[in-house]
C-alpha cells in the first residue's frame, strides 16, 4: 500500500496561511453585504421614528436627536387611513391563499408526478405554458369575471383568483418524482388509495418543500397590490400595500406614518421567514428543480 507523499513543513505553513487569508476575506465580504443589505432596515426605523423636519432635513444624523415613539400610536390612530383593520385583512388573505395554494398544487404536483394517465406530460407543458403568459394580458379578463360574480370588494374576490400558482406546481411535481416510492408501497399494501397515501404518507413527509412554498406564496400574497388596489375598492376591504400607498398622493405625503406603517407592515414577513428559514433552503434543494 502507498503512502501518501509528505507535505513540507513550509508548503503546509503557506497553505495554512492562504485557507485563513480566504476565510478572512469571505468574512468581510459576508458582513459588508450583511450591512448592506441592512441598511433599508435602518432607514425605516430611522425616519419611522423621527419628525417631519428630521426626515427631510440637509444636514443627515445618524439618528435624530429625539425619538418619537408617538408615530407609532399616530398611526393607528390616523382616521384617514384603518391601517390596523388592513393588517387584518393583508393576514387573513395571506394565510388563505398559502392555504389554498398549498393544497391545490400539490395535489396537482402529486397527480403528475405519480398517478399515470396518457396525457400526463401534455397537462404539465400546459402549465408550464402558463407562465410565458404576461399577468397584464389575463389582469382585464380576470377583473372582468370577478367583477360579473359580484366579488369586488370581498374577501372571495381578493383570494379565489389568485389560488393557483403554477410555479408552486412545478416545483411540487419535481419534489414528488424524487420522493421514496417505497413508502408509497407500503400504504398500497396498507389498502390506501392515492388521496389517503397524499394525505397520511405523502404530506407529512414532505414537510420542507411545503414549508418552502408556503414561506414564498405568504410573502407573495402579503406584498401584492395591484390587484388588491383594483379589487379592494372599499376602505374596509384595503391590504396593508393599498394602505401604505395612501400616504403619498399628488397633494400631500405623510413621511413619518409612511416610514412607520412600512416598518409595522415587514414585521409579520420577517417572523415567518426567521421560524422557517431553515425549510426553505431544505425544500428547493429536494425539489429537484435542477434536474
Amino acid at each position: 500500500m502507498r503512502t501518501p507523499p509528505r507535505v513540507p513543513p513550509r508548503t503546509r505553513d503557506v497553505r495554512d496561511a492562504l485557507v485563513g487569508v480566504g476565510r478572512a476575506v469571505r468574512l468581510v465580504l459576508l458582513l459588508a453585504l450583511a450591512l448592506l443589505f441592512l441598511i433599508p432596515f435602518y432607514l425605516l426605523v430611522r425616519n419611522g421614528l423621527s419628525s417631519e423636519a428630521d426626515i427631510t432635513s440637509p444636514e443627515w444624523t445618524f439618528f435624530p436627536s429625539e425619538l418619537h415613539w408617538s408615530n407609532i400610536r399616530e398611526l393607528f390612530d390616523d382616521p384617514n387611513v384603518p391601517m390596523a383593520h388592513a393588517l387584518l385583512n393583508s393576514s387573513l388573505i395571506a394565510v388563505l391563499t398559502t392555504v389554498g395554494t398549498l393544497l391545490l398544487a400539490s395535489l396537482a404536483g402529486y397527480g403528475l408526478a405519480r398517478i399515470p394517465y396518457a396525457y400526463a406530460n401534455v397537462v404539465f407543458y400546459w402549465i408550464l405554458g402558463t407562465l410565458m403568459v404576461p399577468a397584464a394580458v389575463t389582469f382585464v379578463p380576470s377583473f372582468v369575471l370577478v367583477s360579473s360574480l359580484g366579488w369586488v370588494s370581498t374577501l372571495r374576490g381578493l383570494v379565489v383568483p389568485t389560488l393557483f400558482s403554477a410555479v408552486a406546481a412545478f416545483i411540487f411535481r419535481q419534489y414528488f418524482l424524487g420522493f421514496p416510492r417505497e413508502l408509497e408501497d407500503a400504504a398500497r399494501v396498507d389498502g390506501l388509495g392515492y388521496w389517503r397515501t397524499y394525505w397520511r404518507v405523502v404530506v407529512p413527509n414532505s414537510r420542507p418543500v411545503f414549508a418552502a412554498v408556503g414561506t414564498i406564496v405568504f410573502i407573495g400574497a402579503w406584498n401584492s397590490f395591484l390587484w388588491p388596489l383594483v379589487i379592494g375598492q372599499d376602505r374596509e376591504a384595503w391590504t396593508v400595500q393599498v394602505a401604505l400607498s395612501t400616504f403619498t398622493t399628488a397633494q400631500t405625503v405623510n413621511l413619518h406614518e409612511l416610514f412607520v406603517a412600512a416598518a409595522v407592515s415587514i414585521v409579520p414577513l420577517l417572523v415567518v421567514f426567521l421560524v422557517l428559514q431553515r425549510y426553505i433552503v431544505a425544500g428547493v434543494e429536494r425539489s429537484g428543480i435542477d434536474d
